[in-house]
C-alpha cells in the first residue's frame, strides 16, 4: 500500500470518528428527562436558572419611511449618516415581534401574545410556534401586557374570545385608566391620529373580553412565586411595563418597546419613534433603564430588537449605548 493510500483512509477514519463525536445523540439515547434540541428559525430555546425560556418570533416587517417615524427630525441627517455607517437598510426600520415564554413545572408564562389571527402572512407564526413545542393554549396559566397597542395584545383574543382561557391576564391599572378615560391623550404622540379611534375602540372590546381573568399589577409587584416583577417604565404608553425575571441567580429583564431599533434607539437615548404617547418621559425612562442595565451588566430582552432577541448593551458615554446581541448556539 502507498504511503498516499494509507494517509488518505487514516485522514477519513480519524474524520469519520471525530465528526461521530460532534453529532448530537439521537432521541432514543437521549434520556426522559433531557430537553430535545430545537431547530426552528423561529424558535430559540435557552434558560433563565431553573426557567426554560423560548424566544419566539411572531413575525417580521419593515416600518416605512424608515427615518421618518424617528424624532427629532433636526436629527434625522445624523441618524441616516448613522445607519450607512454601520450598513444598515435605510429603506424602512426593521420590526421584528419577538415573544418571551416561560416554562417551570405545570406553569407556562408568555408575556404579550403578537398580532394575534391576522391576514399578513408576515405575521401571526406564534400560535404554530407555541404548539411546536408542546405548549397549548390552555396550558398558559399567566399571560402579562406591557401595553395595549395591536402588536401586543392582538394575539390575546381571537374572534371575541380569550385565547388563553386558563391564564390570569396581567396589566398595570395605568394601561386600563388610560384606554378607558373619556378621551385617550395622544397630543404628545407623532403617530397617525386617523388610526387611534378605531385603536381605543379594538382595546376597549379585548379588556372588556379580558376582564373575568385580569389582574392588576402595580410597579415592583412580584408574582410565580417572585421570578417575575413588573416595573412600570410609562411614556411609550402610560402604564407601559417591563419585567424582570430572576431564578437561581440568574436573571433577564424584558424591556419590551423601550428600543424599536437596534441601534438607533440605543447609539442617542433622546431619539424617539411615532408610536412614543410621551416622548419625552419615554426618553426619561429609557435613560434610567439602560443606566442601570449597563452598570449592573443586565441581560436583556428586547419586544422589537432582532431576533432572538438577547444581549447587553454598552456604555459608549454619557446616553449613548451599543447594543451588542448574544451570540446564540443551537447546540445543547
Amino acid at each position: 500500500m502507498s504511503t498516499d493510500s494509507w494517509s488518505r483512509r487514516t485522514f477519513l477514519g480519524s474524520s469519520a470518528a471525530l465528526f461521530s463525536q460532534l453529532l448530537p445523540a439521537s432521541a432514543e439515547e437521549k434520556t426522559a428527562s433531557e430537553p430535545l434540541p430545537f431547530r426552528n428559525p423561529n424558535i430559540y430555546r435557552f434558560q433563565i436558572g431553573e426557567i426554560e425560556a423560548f424566544s419566539i418570533s411572531d413575525g417580521h416587517s419593515l416600518i416605512r419611511p424608515a427615518i421618518g417615524m424617528m424624532y427629532p427630525e433636526a436629527d434625522r441627517p445624523q441618524m441616516a449618516e448613522s445607519l450607512e455607517k454601520h450598513y444598515e437598510r435605510n429603506d424602512g426600520i426593521p420590526l421584528y415581534v419577538n415573544i418571551l415564554v416561560l416554562r417551570k413545572g405545570k406553569e407556562v408564562a408568555i408575556f404579550d401574545s403578537g398580532f394575534g389571527k391576522v391576514k399578513n402572512n408576515n405575521f401571526g407564526w406564534f400560535f404554530a410556534a407555541l404548539e411546536s413545542i408542546g405548549i397549548k393554549k390552555t396550558d398558559v396559566t399567566a399571560a402579562f401586557l406591557s401595553h395595549a397597542h395591536v402588536d401586543h395584545i392582538g394575539g390575546f383574543t381571537i374572534d371575541n374570545a380569550i385565547t388563553f382561557p386558563n391564564a390570569a391576564f396581567y396589566v398595570t391599572q395605568e394601561e386600563l385608566d388610560f384606554w378607558f378615560s373619556k378621551e385617550p391623550d395622544f397630543s404628545k404622540s407623532k403617530r397617525d391620529k386617523k388610526e387611534l379611534p378605531g385603536l381605543t375602540k379594538d382595546n376597549r372590546n379585548r379588556f372588556e373580553i379580558l376582564k373575568p381573568v385580569t389582574n392588576i399589577l402595580k410597579d415592583g409587584s412580584s408574582v410565580w412565586n417572585g421570578d417575575i416583577k413588573l416595573e412600570l417604565a410609562p411614556g411609550h404608553t402610560a402604564g407601559h411595563a417591563i419585567f424582570r425575571i430572576s431564578s437561581a441567580g440568574q436573571s433577564l429583564l424584558h424591556i419590551m418597546d423601550l428600543a424599536h431599533h437596534h441601534l438607533l434607539m440605543f447609539e442617542n437615548v433622546g431619539w424617539t419613534i411615532a408610536f412614543d404617547h410621551d416622548p419625552e418621559l419615554a426618553v426619561i425612562t429609557r435613560k434610567k433603564v439602560y443606566a442601570q442595565a449597563n452598570v449592573e451588566k443586565t441581560r436583556l430582552y428586547g419586544f422589537h430588537l432582532p431576533w432572538p432577541a438577547l444581549g447587553h448593551l454598552a456604555e459608549v458615554k454619557k446616553d449613548t449605548y451599543t447594543w451588542i446581541p448574544e451570540r446564540f448556539s443551537w447546540g445543547s
